[in-house]
């Protein structure tokens, strides 16, 4: 798949141009933008997105792997102190035939998930949601700014 077909690779243009919103664009390092997903019901729902196109982490260089692992532990401390989850779950497929670009999914697990939402079940519940059930534009704001601090802070 071709950079210019690629929704990932669309969006960090768009973070690159300085024209994403705030929930878009919470952190930018050198391989990695943190994001919260838009396309989901569950606030904190959070996106490691590489940089550069590539489709499979065997891919990765050593710099970007290692970076990636200490952002997965770094937004999961940072999700459980701005929205109280007891643990985050991490996966990445690239499968999506819009976003075919190595990505990883930080969802956090809340205290009250049902107990059918859980796990693998946190896609099928949470994820590809109407745009009226999506969590709103101004808490995805107010979640970003949180990881945000926490993450500076972390990362100074």
């Amino acid at each position: 798949m071709s950079e210019i077909a690629c929704a990932s690779c669309a969006l960090i243009a768009r973070r690159d141009r300085n024209e994403a919103p705030d929930w878009d664009s919470m952190l930018r390092t050198e391989f990695w933008d943190v994001v919260h997903c838009n396309d989901t019901s569950l606030p904190g729902w959070m996106v490691l997105v590489l940089r550069r196109h590539v489709a499979s982490v065997a891919e990765l260089t050593e710099a970007e792997a290692l970076e990636c692992g200490e952002l997965q532990r770094q937004v999961s401390i940072a999700l459980t102190h701005a929205i109280g989850c007891v643990r985050t779950y991490v996966s990445q497929f690239a499968e999506s035939l819009d976003h075919r670009h190595v990505h990883y999914h930080l969802i956090p697990r809340m205290p009250d998930m049902p107990d059918e939402a859980r796990g693998p079940n946190v896609f099928q519940r949470y994820l590809g949601v109407g745009e009226a059930a999506r969590v709103p534009e101004a808490r995805m704001n107010e979640i970003a700014g949180s990881v945000r601090h926490a993450l500076l802070t972390m990362r100074a």
